[in-house]
């Protein structure tokens, strides 16, 4: 009998593969970018981006989408780099309200049949403030503990590449292992399904928000620890990463379809686009249409495969 790859397989090797030819053809334009400390440098910023992206992909697993993702990490750092440092116990109780506050939003919008985009586009404004408010100019200073925590040298790998591993393998646990994990993909594959079974559509989803808020919180933390400071702007690309990232990583915006692994490797592979760019002295001006083009054609890629296992199922 002939073995086909299955859509889960091919979901998550066209990540990876793009991330080693990526990876290979930075190696062959600086070859000194094949050590620890070239390592750090190419993925140094992965680490807030992949937990963002976990966090879209949580939105994304219940057919939302979060509009709002990348002020709410702006705001989290902010309140990082002001009030976690100077009176943690009130940092803590802001961002722990800022993740109930996302878990209120899940509700609402499921007893409100309102459209995530919507919601999330207004609460895009509500965060932007409420950094401007803390931070109206760039400055604050992260937590001793937090730069500390970033700026580690484990001996084996560069902090970012271990602590994606982790993001990457404590992501999948929860929502490919474990029974909420199942029930929160299983309201974006067949809501009424969920309803029938007896299942509480409205905690799930409320649970899927507020563990995205929890994810955008350590995004925003993690950011600050590698940055030193807050703005009120530091990390607005966030909301259109996270998107890609999870695309890029075998996700779909509808079907509860996602790849907690490959939303990693995906958020590994557009950071490591960004240097490979300016290996290639484009401009930054262009870098962002660049970072487009090859989300385009991973997708076209993906899509290919895609129909030739189609064909391959129907013979």
């Amino acid at each position: 009998m002939k073995l086909t790859p299955s859509a889960d397989a091919i979901r998550l090797a066209i990540p990876a593969l793009s991330l080693t030819v990526l990876l290979a053809a930075v190696f062959w334009l600086q070859p000194r970018a094949m050590s620890y400390v070239g390592l750090n440098l190419l993925f140094n910023l992965a680490v807030p981006i992949a937990l963002a992206t976990i966090a879209q992909m949580l939105i994304m697993s219940v057919n939302d989408l979060d509009l709002a993702m990348g002020t709410f990490v702006s705001f989290v750092a902010c309140v990082t780099a002001t009030f976690l440092r100077d009176e943690p116990l009130v940092g803590i109780l802001i961002l722990a309200g800022a993740v109930a506050v996302y878990a209120v939003l899940g509700v609402v919008i499921h007893l409100r049949g309102l459209p995530s985009i919507v919601v999330s586009l207004g609460m895009s404004f509500v965060w932007a403030g409420l950094a401007v408010l803390l931070l109206p100019a760039p400055g604050g200073q992260a937590p001793e503990w937090v730069r500390s925590l970033m700026t580690m040298k484990p001996p084996v790998a560069p902090m970012a590449i271990v602590a994606c591993i982790v993001i990457a393998i404590v992501a999948h646990l929860i929502v490919m292992r474990s029974s909420l994990g199942v029930l929160i993909r299983g309201i974006g594959g067949n809501q009424r399904s969920v309803e029938r079974a007896g299942w509480s559509v409205l905690a799930a989803r409320a649970a899927a928000y507020g563990l995205a808020g929890v994810f955008a919180v350590l995004a925003g933390i993690a950011l600050v620890g590698l940055t030193t400071s807050a703005d009120a702007n530091i990390a607005l690309r966030y909301t259109l990463l996270s998107i890609a990232g999870v695309i890029l990583g075998g996700g779909e915006f509808i079907g509860g379809r996602v790849s907690p692994i490959g939303a990693v490797i995906g958020a590994l592979t557009l950071t490591l686009a960004g240097s490979f760019l300016s290996f290639l002295r484009i401009s930054p001006d262009w870098q962002i249409g660049a970072q487009g083009a090859i989300l385009i054609i991973v997708l076209a890629l993906r899509l290919l495969l895609n129909r030739l296992e189609y064909r391959e199922k129907r013979r």
